[in-house]
C-alpha cells in the first residue's frame, strides 16, 4: 500500500461518522473508548489510593498519550483530504486552531513539555487539569452536541443582539442609578462604574460582594427592580433563542435524513431495465413524476426538492419533444445523467471517433441516446449536462462571451479531436416543439446551406469526403431496410454557420466532423431507439474505422442508473 492509498483509508476512518463501514467504526469505538478510559483515570487519580493502583493509573495514562499521540497525528497528516482548506502546511496550522482540531492538540502534546523543561509545580498542576479537556474530543461524534453548536451559529445573530440590547439597557440604568444615589450614598456610588459594577454584579450572583450596598432611594429601588427583571430576561432571552434554534436544528436535521433517503429512492427509480430487441440492461430514460409517486409515494414538492439537491437528475418536461402542431400536454418528468467535468460528462476511450452532445442539458434525453451511441460504439463522449435554461446558448456554437463551463469544453473537445483522421458526431434533435415534423429522421450536415444535398462543401467540415460518402450512403440504405427510417443531407438544417465549434475549434486539418439531427419520434418515443443507437454505432465503426466492436458487458449488469460504466 503506498503512503496516498494510505493516507485516503484513514482520511475515510477519521471521517467522525459512526455509521460507515464495519472496521471504521471499529476504530471510531475504539477512540470513544480510549477518550472514556482516560477520563477514568484522571477521576480516580482524584482519590487518595494504593500505590499499586496508583502505578496501573499511570501506565493507562502513559498508554492513552501514546494512542492520542498517533492519532491525533495522523488527523492532522490527513486533514487535507477531510478538507480541501486544510492543504499545505499553513492549512493544517488552521485545522490545529479549528475547534476539534484544537482540542486535540491541547490535551495531547503539551504533556511531553513536561519531560523536555523543569515547569514549575503549579505549571504541571495546569498540564495536568488539560488532560479534562480530552472528553471533549467525544462531541465530534455527538449528534446532540452537532445540533446544538449549530443552533448557536444559525442564531448568532439574535444572540448578539439580544445581548446588546440587554448590556446597553443595563448600562443606562447603571447610569441613572449613579445620579440617584450618590448623594445618598456618596461612598458606595462615588463614580459611574461603581453604579456599572453592582448592576451587573446582580446577573451573576455578586461572586465579588459588589451589591451589598443596595440603593436605599424610592428611585434606585425602582431601578434596582428593573435590572432583577433584566436579571430574569439575560438567562430567559438567549434560552428561549437556543431552544428555537435548537427546535430548528432537529427539524432541519430530519428533514436532512428524508432528502437522503429521496434521493435514494430517486436513485432506485432508474434500476436498469431490459432493453428486450437488444438484450441490453438500460438506464431509463426518464421516469414521470407520477410514476415515482406511485412507486415510492414521493409528493411533488419532495421529488422536485430531491431532483435540485442531487447531483445528475433533472427536471424535464416531455411535451418539449412532440411538435407543438399536435398539441402535446405538458408531462413532467425526472431525467438521470453522470457527471464527471464542470460541464457534464467526458469520456476518452481512445477512440478515433468521438459523439458530441453539446445541448443534452435543455434538450430532453438526447444526452442519454447519445451517450448509448459512444458505449455500443466504443467512441469517445462529451456532452454538455449542466447549464442555466434560460437564457440558453448550446455549446454548438461558440460564441463571446463564453458560457460558464464552455472553457472546459472547448479544451477536452478539443483534445479528443487531437488525432490522426478523427471524426466527430455531433447529435442534435429534431421535430420537436416549433419545429416542424419532416418526411426522413435522420438529418446530416456537413457545412452547406439549407437545401443544399451535395456534398461539395466549401469550406468543408469533413476532411475524407469519399468516406463520408460512403458512409451516408450505406447509412440511408441499411436504415430504410432494417427500420424503415429515411435520412437527408443538408435538405432541411443549415451548418453553413461560422459559429458552430468544428468552425471556431482549433482542429486537425484531417479531421471530419458531421451534424446529426434526429427526430425525437426515433431518439425517444421509438420502441427501437436501442436498436437504432446500436445501429448508428456499427456502421461509424464498420465504414469509417473498418472495425468491429463486441458489446461491452457493462451493458448486461442489471444495476442502478449509471454504477459501473467507465467513465
Amino acid at each position: 500500500m503506498t503512503a496516498n492509498e494510505l493516507k485516503h483509508h484513514l482520511a475515510a476512518v477519521f471521517d467522525d461518522n459512526l455509521h460507515t463501514r464495519k472496521w471504521h467504526n471499529v476504530v471510531d469505538y475504539l477512540i470513544i473508548a480510549m477518550i472514556l478510559l482516560s477520563t477514568l483515570e484522571i477521576f480516580l487519580s482524584t482519590f487518595d489510593l494504593h500505590p499499586a493502583i496508583r502505578r496501573v493509573l499511570l501506565y493507562i495514562d502513559i498508554a492513552t498519550l501514546i494512542f492520542f499521540t498517533i492519532e491525533v497525528s495522523l488527523r492532522i497528516w490527513v486533514a487535507p483530504l477531510v478538507n480541501p482548506a486544510y492543504s499545505g502546511w499553513k492549512g493544517r496550522l488552521r485545522y490545529c486552531f479549528s475547534f476539534h482540531g484544537f482540542i486535540d492538540v491541547v490535551s495531547t502534546y503539551p504533556f511531553y513539555l513536561q519531560w523536555l523543561i523543569p515547569f514549575p509545580v503549579g505549571w504541571l498542576k495546569v498540564l495536568r487539569m488539560s488532560r479534562t479537556v480530552r472528553l471533549f474530543r467525544i462531541s465530534r461524534y455527538m449528534k446532540s452536541w452537532r445540533l446544538l453548536t449549530g443552533a448557536i451559529y444559525e442564531k448568532r445573530r439574535e444572540l448578539l443582539i439580544s445581548m446588546q440590547f440587554l448590556i446597553i439597557i443595563t448600562f443606562i440604568l447603571s447610569l441613572i442609578l449613579f445620579y440617584c444615589e450618590h448623594d445618598r450614598q456618596p461612598e458606595a456610588y462615588n463614580n459611574g462604574f461603581a453604579s456599572v459594577i453592582w448592576a451587573f454584579a446582580q446577573y451573576i450572583g455578586d461572586p465579588g460582594g459588589f451589591a451589598e450596598t443596595p440603593p436605599i432611594s424610592v428611585p434606585g429601588k425602582v431601578i434596582a427592580c428593573i435590572v432583577g427583571l433584566l436579571g430574569i430576561a439575560i438567562v430567559a432571552v438567549p434560552a428561549g433563542i437556543l431552544g428555537a434554534g435548537f427546535t430548528e436544528a432537529i427539524e432541519k436535521e430530519n428533514h436532512k435524513e428524508a432528502l437522503a433517503q429521496n434521493r435514494a429512492r430517486l436513485l432506485k427509480a432508474f434500476e436498469r431495465k431490459l432493453d428486450r430487441p437488444t438484450a441490453m440492461q438500460i438506464v431509463p430514460f426518464f421516469r414521470t413524476l407520477a410514476d415515482i409517486q406511485s412507486r415510492f409515494h414521493l409528493t411533488c414538492d419532495e421529488m422536485i426538492e430531491a431532483v435540485e439537491s442531487t447531483p445528475g437528475f433533472r427536471l424535464i418536461n416531455l411535451a418539449a419533444t412532440v411538435p407543438t402542431d399536435r398539441m402535446p400536454h405538458d408531462r413532467l418528468a425526472i431525467e438521470h445523467y453522470h457527471q464527471n467535468r464542470s460541464y457534464g460528462q467526458m469520456i476518452d476511450r481512445g477512440a478515433a471517433v468521438t459523439i458530441v452532445s453539446p445541448s443534452s442539458c435543455i434538450d430532453p434525453t438526447v444526452g442519454i441516446f447519445s451517450y448509448y451511441i459512444a458505449l455500443i460504439g466504443g467512441f469517445n463522449y462529451i456532452s454538455r449536462e449542466v447549464g442555466e435554461y434560460a437564457p440558453y446558448r448550446s455549446f454548438y456554437t461558440v460564441r463571446q462571451p463564453l458560457e460558464e463551463g464552455q472553457p472546459d469544453y472547448n479544451a477536452d473537445l478539443e483534445a479528443l479531436m487531437d488525432r490522426p483522421g478523427a471524426w466527430s458526431f455531433t447529435i442534435l434533435a429534431a421535430s420537436g416543439a416549433n419545429e416542424p415534423e419532416y418526411p426522413t429522421q435522420f438529418h446530416f450536415g456537413i457545412g452547406g446551406d439549407k437545401g443544399d444535398e451535395s456534398f461539395d462543401i466549401t469550406p468543408p467540415m469533413v476532411a475524407d469526403k469519399q468516406k463520408y460518402i460512403e458512409f451516408f450512403n450505406g447509412f440511408s440504405a441499411h436504415l430504410k431496410e432494417k427500420f424503415d427510417l429515411g435520412a437527408d443531407t443538408g435538405r432541411y438544417h443549415s451548418t453553413s454557420s461560422s459559429l458552430l465549434w468544428p468552425r471556431q475549434l482549433h482542429l486537425p486539418a484531417d479531421s471530419s466532423n458531421v451534424i446529426v439531427r434526429i427526430a425525437w419520434s426515433t431518439m425517444l418515443w421509438d420502441a427501437r431507439r436501442i436498436r437504432i443507437a446500436a445501429f448508428i454505432a456499427d456502421e461509424i465503426n464498420s465504414t469509417i474505422l473498418g472495425r468491429e466492436v463486441p458489446a461491452s458487458p457493462d451493458l448486461r449488469n442489471k444495476t442502478f442508473g449509471f454504477t459501473g460504466y467507465p467513465t
